[in-house]
């Protein structure tokens, strides 16, 4: 099973009563260990969880703090990308390597680097003296 599989799999359990767009993530630890996250939306629209950020939440409860992988997937006509609030938390976890796969459930995909989604990122470096 690919990280694509596993992020269409948990796609299935979005909560999206409000805007249809169900999106399911999988990203894959420095560990080895695969952790996914699908978006969670409230009736306080657009208050959310992003799928990035629930599989992010559910590496860092696990106690990992690094992201060697990442898969997105939804129903839209192009591959979805991670908005910009998901790529800052990739940053925090990840390198600027870091492959990201987006997808949609029409099998059209692309994979980028981090570093291509999020160039000039904001890092831990901007906060040393």
């Amino acid at each position: 099973m690919t990280l694509l599989d596993d992020a269409a799999r948990v796609r299935a359990n979005a909560h999206a009563p409000y805007s249809g767009f169900k999106v399911g993530a999988a990203l894959r630890a420095g560990s080895g260990q695969v952790y996914v996250g699908c978006n969670v939306e409230n009736v306080a629209y657009p208050e959310g969880t992003c799928a990035e950020a629930g599989a992010i939440a559910a590496m860092v409860a696990a106690g990992e703090t690094e992201i060697a992988e990442m898969a997105v997937i939804a129903d839209c006509p192009d591959p979805v990308t991670p908005c910009g609030g998901c790529r800052q938390k990739l940053a925090e976890f990840g390198h600027p390597n870091l492959p990201v796969t987006m997808a949609t459930t029409r099998g059209a995909r692309i994979t980028m680097t981090l570093a291509e989604l999020l160039p000039g990122a904001f890092g831990a470096t901007h906060m040393k003296d």
